[in-house]
């Protein structure tokens, strides 16, 4: 079973979403995705200062199996890219929730936490 932290929103396509005490958002990719993923080669993360979309695709994570998409939670402006994963993608298999973290936004309105996924309903739809 993959690790669900407690104290993290989710996303029904498997991203995850730490609110900051700035009202802003890291985004990462769950454990469970990574893992069925396998070892990441290659991240394309969205620019800074870009504008995303909810729902929208905003970066790419790649592996000798295959690539995924990851999708802005919310909609905003992203503040910050994890610039380790471009040395080291596999930052994402080796600590998804802490150096893994994919990208910082701002989002432009205020986040409603209720269409977002807590630990407990993400583990009923976990891959």
């Amino acid at each position: 079973m993959s690790q669900v932290p407690e104290n993290l929103l989710y996303t029904k396509t498997h991203e995850w979403v730490r609110q900051e005490n700035d009202d802003t958002l890291t985004v990462g990719m769950t454990d469970n995705a990574q893992s069925l993923l396998g070892d990441v080669s290659q991240v394309t993360l969205p620019k800074i200062n870009s504008t995303l979309k909810a729902g929208a695709h905003c970066c790419t994570v790649e592996s000798v199996k295959a690539a995924t998409d990851i999708y802005a939670p919310v909609d905003g402006k992203v503040i910050a890219i994890n610039p380790a994963l471009k040395e080291n993608a596999k930052g994402i298999n080796s600590d998804p929730y802490g150096k893994g973290w994919l990208f910082k936004i701002k989002p432009s309105k205020e986040v409603i936490t209720e269409r977002f996924l807590d630990a407990k309903a993400y583990k009923k739809i976990e891959l």
